[in-house]
């Protein structure tokens, strides 16, 4: 029998299960973290996506400048 949904759940159990949820979080060592593609960007490759894109940081531009750096153009 698959888990019903937390709306359907009576309230003390909901209660529960997000007091669980919290506890569990809280005991993870590190919380988890994405690094920002745009923070190991060298300056070149930024330079470089900021003169071909009108609009910057957008996906485009910052997806360009990452596959630049990637290639080693820069």
């Amino acid at each position: 029998m698959p888990n019903p949904p937390v709306k359907e759940m009576p309230r003390q159990q909901q209660m529960a299960v997000k007091a669980a949820m919290a506890e569990s979080m809280a005991k993870m060592k590190t919380p988890f973290k994405m690094k920002s593609p745009l923070a190991k960007l060298s300056e070149a490759c930024k330079r470089w996506a900021k003169s071909r894109y009108d609009v910057w940081p957008s996906a485009y531009a910052s997806g360009a400048a990452v596959k630049r750096q990637k290639a080693g153009k820069c």
